[in-house]
């Protein structure tokens, strides 16, 4: 199992395109320098009014599938 930690700071009127189908996958820059992509359906249970903020750590299962998000700050 591997678990990668990154920072997103994605303004409601940025994530408003995924929701629109327009954008499909978000990419981010994990905390190791990595640049991750992932779906942004999988962001969507971190929405606020303020976008989507924090720090999240991915899971993913030792074939490299994501197995769960989670917001750690």
């Amino acid at each position: 199992m591997q678990r990668i930690r990154f920072r997103i700071d994605l303004p409601p009127e940025r994530f408003v395109r995924y929701y629109q189908g327009v954008a499909q996958a978000v990419v981010v820059q994990a905390e190791d320098g990595r640049n991750i992509q992932l779906p942004a359906v999988n962001l969507r249970p971190f929405v606020t009014g303020e976008g989507v903020r924090g720090r999240f750590q991915l899971t993913l299962d030792d074939d490299g599938r994501l197995l769960q998000i989670d917001r750690i700050g």
